[in-house]
């Protein structure tokens, strides 16, 4: 699936020491730099609004479904009705929205570890499980030479970023 998105608000909320929650000791250097190499805390994003076009299949036709929504990372997702925004109780794509905008990283309920170093085309990749902010687990992958989010494999699913 392709997912195309236009920010149109971003506002970040107060975050956490990093991290907040139970990381092993191999994961808090890693966890900084992947924190860092997003601007740092003050700019990890926690309520916002965006645009976005969701695309099934794997090319972009310039067709799919445009919607509006309004993000409280890691919890809340609101989707733009007619009659105003409607709450997305139990929708597991908030799961992945905490993930890519790294408060899975900051959230007091995660638990974060290390896994194995993993070769993603051309790029090297360090990686954490982070699990109890999320259910069920997620690995997140970063680029060795960036710190920046690269790849998250999550339930049957691999998500991968680009510039």
């Amino acid at each position: 699936m392709l997912l195309a998105s236009v920010w149109t608000l971003a506002s970040a909320a107060p975050a956490a020491s990093v991290p907040n929650g139970t990381a092993s000791p191999t994961a808090v250097p890693l966890i900084k730099k992947a924190v860092q190499a997003a601007g740092g805390e003050a700019s990890l994003l926690g309520y916002f609004t965006f645009k976005d076009r969701v695309l099934i299949g794997d090319k972009d036709t310039g067709f799919g479904s445009k919607r509006e929504s309004v993000m409280d990372a890691p919890r809340h997702w609101w989707l733009k009705t007619p009659g105003g925004y409607s709450e997305r109780k139990d929708e597991p794509a908030t799961f992945l929205v905490c993930a890519w905008t790294l408060r899975a990283l900051t959230d007091a309920a995660s638990t974060i570890e290390t896994v194995p170093d993993v070769k993603d085309g051309d790029t090297e990749l360090f990686g954490f499980r982070v699990s109890g902010s999320v259910t069920p687990a997620m690995d997140l992958y970063f680029a060795k030479s960036t710190g920046l989010l690269a790849r998250i494999d999550w339930r049957s699913d691999i998500h991968r970023f680009s510039d």
